[in-house]
């Protein structure tokens, strides 16, 4: 009975093809556009999450906040290198410290320049950073010892400057000191807050206070980078980081700190949660269009039950039960409404494949959320089939007869 009613509900989509396909407009409208706003939210939390851990795995990023001095303005003192010492020997879990400052900069190699971002890191930066070299060497110890004029440049920076050309072992300018290329750095692309952060130079920490910052000063630290040990709560590192910082810079109780702690593991988890709640958001919105494809699959049926009175009739009067009038109609609504829901994961596949590209996004199509959407567009059917089918079913066969 049951494969009969599916064969006359393909016979009947069959016979009025154009009609059913304005009927499934409405579900594969519904069913793809949540399809493509789940698959491309997760998309972009992939990718916001990937760039922050591009920062480097279990990382706490220390700088300093602006606090009114005695005189009433509003300054940022920056870090010493007797606080990042204290730092590393007092703070439990700690894998390495990587302090580094920066400033922009022109860099020039003959007629070629730019503007970039120049860096003045010590030995442990590229370990905390995890970031490897695509080309050439890093700095070996005696050179951030003795300050030499050595550089190791980004992938744009090194595009900028030399195109296709082998940049190692050229002499480029940066400010107006000359540095030899040493090495390249692999693509990371861009930043969680939309920067480029392969538009970098990177020398000895020495050497970027000679011969670039030009401050001899004691406060030639604006930033601490912290990698944790795998396993250690970032939120209670936080917390201990936040009292030695208070103790090393003679912060009295009252008074608010004069540095931030930027803790990247929370940060992720924030933007992930954020994120995912507009995905479903925008996802719950899209799905309104669903309940007006089931509200449009309800009127054609009834529109269909009408047309189809005489019919309907026919089979009351030779023996045919309500209930299999009622299943014949339902099976009809249902099919209408799983074609359009299959039709519209296709195509959610098709343009979630072109708009990730288009955006520079992870593709990720989950199955299940496909699945679940073809489930949701055959219930939309029973749902909003029901009430048709329950018409048909309970026609009185003497006036069916008679209708014209």
């Amino acid at each position: 009975m049951i494969l009969n009613a599916f064969f006359l509900a393909f016979k009947q989509i069959r016979k009025n093809y154009l009609r059913a396909f304005l009927t499934m407009l409405g579900v594969i409208i519904g069913v793809g556009s949540v399809v493509v706003m789940l698959a491309l939210g997760n998309g972009v939390t992939q990718k916001v999450t990937s760039q922050i851990s591009s920062l480097g795995s279990n990382l706490l990023i220390v700088f300093p906040a602006r606090n009114l001095e005695n005189d009433g303005k509003s300054k940022k003192r920056n870090f010493t290198m007797q606080e990042v010492d204290s730092i590393r020997s007092r703070l439990s879990g700690v894998r390495a410290v990587a302090p580094f400052s920066s400033t922009s900069v022109i860099t020039q190699y003959f007629s070629q320049n730019t503007q970039t971002q120049a860096n003045g890191i010590t030995q442990d930066y590229f370990e905390v950073t995890a970031w490897e070299l695509s080309m050439g060497r890093a700095f070996r110890d005696s050179e951030y010892t003795t300050g030499a004029s050595v550089c190791v440049l980004g992938e744009s920076v090194k595009k900028a400057l030399f195109g296709n050309e082998n940049p190692l072992g050229a002499q480029i300018k940066v400010a107006k000191n000359m540095c030899e290329v040493l090495g390249v750095l692999q693509s990371k692309g861009q930043g969680a807050m939309g920067n480029d952060q392969d538009d970098a130079i990177f020398m000895p920490f020495k050497t970027f206070q000679r011969n670039v910052s030009g401050k001899n000063t004691l406060f030639n630290v604006n930033r601490i980078l912290i990698s944790l040990n795998d396993g250690v709560d970032s939120t209670n590192a936080t917390e201990e980081l936040k009292k030695i910082l208070r103790d090393i810079r003679h912060i009295k109780g009252g008074q608010r700190d004069n540095f931030d702690i930027m803790d990247t593991k929370e940060i992720e988890k924030m933007v992930a949660s954020s994120t995912a709640i507009l995905t479903l958001f925008l996802g719950a919105i899209a799905g309104v269009s669903l309940i007006v494809g089931g509200i449009g699959i309800m009127n054609i049926m009834l529109v269909s039950v009408t047309e189809r009175t005489r019919e309907i009739g026919t089979r009351l009067a030779i023996g045919a039960l309500e209930s299999e009038v009622l299943l014949q109609f339902l099976i009809e609504s249902v099919v209408v409404s799983s074609l359009g829901g299959i039709i519209g994961i296709f195509l959610a596949f098709f343009i979630t494949l072109g708009a990730t590209s288009l955006m520079n996004i992870p593709f990720i199509f989950h199955i299940d959320v496909a699945v679940f959407a073809f489930l949701f567009s055959a219930f939309i059917g029973v749902v909003f089939g029901y009430l048709p089918a329950r018409r048909a079913s309970r026609l009185n066969p003497i006036d069916a007869l008679r209708y014209e």
